[in-house]
């Protein structure tokens, strides 16, 4: 073998430890995460229209309105043979309202957890019951998501009863001018997936990314409920789970809400429409080298 030759294979032999080991300190790290630190989700509905789940259901006027009978969650109730139908144009629209039942069970491993209700989309106006409490105040606005804290609702180990009364037309009349108004029909129901989220007591509430093409990063993580943690980390890896990064840090004090994370990352591939690069920051919540909360955020 020649000079060049040689030095070929050593360089792809150096190249395919070197993946080898970036592979093994990714599952390294990953086996780290307990499931306890983890975000759960538990969905109540289908994970979309093509993989619904039954609800009970009534409708109050309109056809087959006034009796108790089931509907596939997520829908439009109109498209599955319930209340009336309405262009955006038409002067009289109907107000019929639906009214949801579905009962679900807690996970026992659950117990000590933030619980949350969590609607991705209802059209329009929402109120929500757990076990005849109300969740919080009524959801007004269609194209939004919203959640509830229902930690104090729940039974554990029981069944739970949700009820959701749905209004087609909302209350708010921008609301109704933005939405109900238009060239479209104006349809009504649950049309998007409902779960229960559940998250440590001491969590990571939501993030704010600002990733630039020169490779610095920042991250704005807002924390709920911090006593016991005291430190903050983060990592990108790329969509095959390999680091681009080390971790970098931040130390946190009892009562923290907000905390920001820097760095910067060489040889990074760009977002462009014609190569749309995805990373992934992985961020942990600690209590000195206990996990408390972990998350995956996609950027």
């Amino acid at each position: 073998m020649n000079k060049t030759g040689h030095q070929f294979c050593i360089s792809g032999v150096v190249m395919r430890n070197k993946i080898i080991l970036s592979i093994l300190l990714f599952f390294a790290f990953a086996a780290q995460l307990s499931a306890e630190s983890q975000t759960e989700i538990l969905f109540l509905s289908g994970t979309d229209s093509d993989h619904p789940e039954k609800w009970d259901f009534m409708v109050t006027g309109g056809r087959n309105s006034g009796d108790w009978s089931s509907i596939p969650v997520p829908s439009c109730w109109e498209l599955q043979g319930f209340g009336s139908f309405n262009y955006g144009h038409d002067e009289d629209k109907s107000t019929e309202k639906g009214k949801y039942r579905h009962t679900f069970t807690i996970p026992e491993s659950w117990q000590g957890r933030k619980i949350e209700l969590v609607f991705e989309g209802v059209m329009t106006d929402t109120a929500a019951t757990i076990n005849g409490q109300s969740a919080g105040p009524v959801h007004q606005g269609g194209f939004y998501r919203f959640e509830y804290d229902i930690t104090d609702l729940i039974r554990i180990g029981e069944n739970n009863l949700l009820e959701v009364l749905v209004s087609k037309v909302s209350e708010n009349e921008s609301i109704n001018a933005a939405e109900r108004t238009g060239d479209y029909w104006v349809f009504g129901g649950i049309y998007r997936p409902v779960y229960l989220r559940s998250v440590p007591r001491e969590h990571i509430a939501h993030t704010a990314i600002d990733a630039t093409a020169d490779g610095s990063f920042a991250i704005d993580v807002h924390l709920k409920n911090i006593s016991g943690a005291d430190m903050l980390s983060a990592r990108i890896v790329n969509r095959a789970g390999l680091p681009v990064s080390g971790e970098f840090y931040a130390n946190l004090e009892p009562g923290t809400t907000r905390a920001t994370l820097n760095t910067r990352v060489a040889g990074q591939t760009n977002w462009t429409a014609e190569t749309p690069e995805l990373y992934y920051a992985d961020i942990r919540l600690r209590d000195g080298e206990k996990d408390i909360h972990t998350i995956r955020e996609r950027f």
